[in-house]
């Protein structure tokens, strides 16, 4: 890549408490609104439990309660645009808990910034990186690294 070529990645951008954070949009599989889970026994805390996607039997995940991470108060509005995005992690499906879906935006991954060693809660092995906004940041969250191996394994085991 030649010196000054933008390098663009489009991101699906969506709020948790706070917070402004992207995933790239070749890892999302979809943005599904808040639908019936069923709890799982002897799940993991962070997991909310399952759901049916058109024959899908997705983890719900809630990154909320994984990082310690408030949920936002949101408007009667705003709340039409919580729910789940449905990510794609090596052919596993799962669904992660959002406060509001915000835009997909696109960026230029030139002026992307390493993240602090952590913000709003979420350690900076999970940050791709950060880019800086009039009203805040963007935190580009790293889906790969979200959850290990066997966290991925302990996961595919609760769906039957």
């Amino acid at each position: 890549m030649a010196d000054g070529e933008e390098k663009q990645m489009q991101l699906v951008t969506f709020q948790l408490g706070d917070e402004l954070y992207g995933i790239d949009i070749m890892s999302v599989d979809g943005i599904v609104r808040v639908e019936d889970v069923r709890a799982i026994p002897n799940a993991p805390a962070y997991v909310e439990g399952i759901f049916n996607l058109r024959g899908d039997i997705i983890p719900i995940i809630n990154l909320h309660k994984r990082f310690h991470l408030k949920r936002a108060a949101l408007s009667e509005e705003d709340k039409l645009l919580s729910g789940f995005i449905i990510i794609d992690i090596n052919g596993m499906k799962l669904g992660v808990v959002i406060d509001k879906v915000s835009r997909v935006l696109t960026v230029d991954m030139n002026k992307m910034q390493k993240p602090p060693q952590m913000i709003s809660g979420i350690g900076a092995e999970y940050i791709q990186g950060v880019f800086n906004r009039d009203d805040g940041y963007l935190i580009v969250l790293d889906i790969q690294r979200l959850f290990d191996p066997k966290e991925l394994q302990q996961l595919g085991d609760i769906t039957p």
